[in-house]
């Protein structure tokens, strides 16, 4: 109704790309999907979902209001965009790892362990992320938008990047045996992280007011008494500017 005021919470932009990789990823990881898709299927499954991530990180870095850190950025800002920065790293390490773990599987998809795991750098790349928002939401109240992270976004992804740690060493293959370190702990790992990953998009929201002149059109709401400096285009010129 025109006129009418009112707040609403809406899945964030960067949290689509990361709930649909962590969908491919999840998916990837079920036995009988696997062995219904083969390993070029899986492949496939497991690269589409690294690009949906590295999508996601870049919204998430660069269009969604955090600034390169310089003098005066508080700490909550600084680490949240180094987690935002590290977390992207870790996406083109799955990016590359996936393409690799794809080439190999249509060459030769009977090979041992054909089909991606976690791979180390992505995974320590995750792993530091993780650590460096749990630092940042420390201090939410001070971040440029105090729904960027919350307590239970930050642990979920820290317990994912975890998992896919473990994925990581169980993929490793032992030289003397040509054996995996343990393909249960592999797959169980990549399965659990992308839950993790899956569960903390889907609750990552933001605050949006209706525009009570143009019905339907909604744009990001800081909460009372707390800093908002995302950028928003103003309707009347398309001018850019901070609040």
């Amino acid at each position: 109704m025109s006129g009418v005021t009112g707040r609403r919470r809406r899945l964030r932009r960067e949290a689509w790309g990361f709930a649909i990789g962590s969908t491919f990823f999840l998916v990837g990881a079920v036995p009988f999907y696997a062995e219904w898709a083969g390993a070029v299927g899986v492949g496939v499954t497991f690269f589409a979902g690294s690009v949906f991530f590295t999508a996601a990180a870049f919204i998430q870095l660069s269009l969604s209001g955090r600034h390169l850190p310089r003098k005066g950025t508080n700490r909550a800002d600084r680490w949240d965009w180094w987690a935002a920065a590290i977390q992207f790293a870790g996406t083109l390490f799955f990016n590359i790892s996936t393409a690799a773990a794809l080439a190999a599987a249509i060459a030769d998809p009977t090979r041992l362990g054909a089909g991606w795991r976690p791979d180390a750098f992505g995974s320590v790349a995750f792993l530091i992320s993780s650590a460096l928002a749990v630092v940042a939401t420390k201090d939410r109240g001070e971040l440029w938008d105090t729904d960027a992270r919350s307590w239970h976004g930050t642990w979920l992804n820290l317990l994912g990047s975890i998992a896919f740690g473990v994925s990581a060493v169980g993929a490793f293959v032992l030289p003397d045996t040509g054996t995996l370190v343990s393909m249960f702990w592999a797959n169980l790992g990549t399965l659990i992280g992308a839950l993790c990953f899956l569960i903390g998009a889907l609750l990552s929201r933001r605050s949006i007011d209706i525009d009570p002149v143009n019905t339907g059109r909604t744009e990001p709401t800081p909460r009372a008494g707390t800093p908002f400096r995302n950028e928003r285009k103003l309707a009347d010129g398309g001018r850019r500017t901070h609040s």
